[in-house]
């Protein structure tokens, strides 16, 4: 990897830590940052050793959103945020697990990153906000991600004013799973990371498939097709090989010893 790299990939213990490194401008969503984030999400997502992906960042802010440097004088079909759904939907529909680590502030298309991942923890002096009404543009394409996470009444307040609200807000209204002191950011990531490392991989996909499945219109029918993918996975080979590792009481294989 170059030096001039923005995005950086570090894979440890079954965790892959993406990184967005791009300080110097807030760690926005620009051309490069976007090819090398797409580039490093495919690759671990591909990778069977890696269990759990953590996406983080370097300075003080998480995500400024869109670079509006390259977005000035560009036309409809020229603007980058075309390349934005990609990554929001490959965070989303990941198979594997998802973490946002902030320390920091997120703005705009940093919110929809935030809200796209399965799990989602910031120090509590991190602000967020959805600006894009205070330059002219909607938050048309993080809308996708962001409202199945909001309360309805937050989200009309939130993007309509544009107001910048802090974490523990954000925790309330459904942006993030946890806010914490800054020093603990980490301890916190780590335990989320450790919880998500004893579910089976497949499981683990099987139950996010769950999560993002459309409902039929019948209760019984869907009854019948949980009722069905269920015992598929009780008589998988993940299924037979916790069932018995619970006999035996000891760890199941995918659990790594330690």
């Amino acid at each position: 990897m170059t030096t001039d790299a923005l995005v950086r990939l570090d894979v440890s213990g079954g965790i892959a830590t993406i990184t967005l490194d791009s300080p110097a401008n807030r760690n926005a969503l620009s051309a490069q940052l976007r090819r090398e984030l797409i580039a490093h999400l495919d690759s671990v997502i591909a990778d069977d050793a890696v269990r759990v992906i953590v996406l983080t960042h370097t300075g003080t802010v998480f995500c400024a959103g869109m670079d509006l440097k390259e977005s000035k004088g560009a036309s409809a079909e020229q603007q980058g945020i075309t390349e934005v759904p990609r990554i929001l939907q490959t965070l989303w529909t990941s198979p594997k697990p998802v973490v946002a680590r902030l320390t920091g502030p997120a703005r705009a298309g940093g919110v929809g990153i935030v809200a796209a991942c399965d799990i989602a923890v910031a120090a509590e002096k991190a602000t967020f906000a959805f600006t894009e009404v205070r330059i002219g543009v909607v938050p048309a394409v993080i809308s996708v991600t962001v409202l199945p996470r909001l309360l309805p009444r937050a989200a009309h307040e939130l993007f309509l004013t544009g107001e910048t609200f802090d974490a523990v807000r954000a925790r309330e209204i459904g942006l993030l799973n946890s806010a914490v002191p800054a020093e603990d950011v980490d301890a916190e990531v780590a335990r989320y990371t450790g919880m998500l490392a004893l579910g089976a991989p497949g499981a683990l996909a099987g139950a996010k498939e769950i999560l993002l499945r459309e409902h039929p219109a019948s209760m019984t029918d869907d009854f019948a097709e949980m009722n069905s993918l269920s015992a598929t996975y009780f008589a998988g080979t993940e299924g037979q090989e916790g069932i018995r590792a619970f006999g035996e009481k000891r760890k199941p294989s995918w659990v790594t010893p330690g």
